[in-house]
């Protein structure tokens, strides 16, 4: 399981102009189920991927395909955890 952590850097500005293909980036890897919940980091920072069923390479693959990451209006930072314990409704992510 990972955590994508995408922190705005100084294209921040140019965000609207790619934002279409951030959205496609991650619709799509929802429907590959890979992404498990997307969001907004507080304060504006930028935004957080909670994801599961790859390798630490392939999602690096995968975050590298993202517009911001490629425009670099974020800047990416991929956290493995390894999950040891889960409430029931989360359990099938403990190996």
């Amino acid at each position: 399981m990972f955590i994508v952590q995408l922190k705005f850097s100084e294209n921040k500005a140019q965000a609207g102009q790619f934002m279409d293909g951030h959205k496609a980036w991650i619709k799509r890897g929802f429907d590959d189920e890979v992404f498990l919940l997307a969001g907004s980091l507080q304060s504006g920072l930028g935004g957080a991927v909670v994801a599961h069923n790859c390798t630490f390479t392939e999602l690096e693959d995968i975050v590298a395909e993202d517009p911001f990451v490629a425009q670099n209006i974020v800047t990416a930072e991929i956290l493995e955890i390894i999950p040891s314990m889960a409430d029931e409704r989360l359990k099938f992510l403990v190996g």
